[in-house]
């Protein structure tokens, strides 16, 4: 598999991950809970740093082709 299709892959993966923990820190606090769980409020973090620096090099990814198609 190609690095780039490799790296949408996971890119989409961890976009569900990040879905998921932000849908149970609301059931959370749906819940009356949140005094108690004050750790679940941070579970998002880890994959809203990954969905940072992969989107990230995913918006580059084209204009850097192109980049590197018109040197030659």
């Amino acid at each position: 598999m190609d690095w780039n299709k490799w790296l949408r892959q996971m890119h989409r993966w961890v976009s569900m991950a990040f879905t998921a923990t932000v849908i149970g820190c609301f059931v959370v606090l749906g819940l009356g809970r949140q005094e108690s769980a004050a750790w679940v409020f941070y579970l998002p973090l880890p994959p809203l740093f990954a969905l940072l620096f992969t989107g990230l090099y995913l918006f580059v990814l084209p204009y850097g082709s192109k980049w590197r198609s018109a040197r030659r």
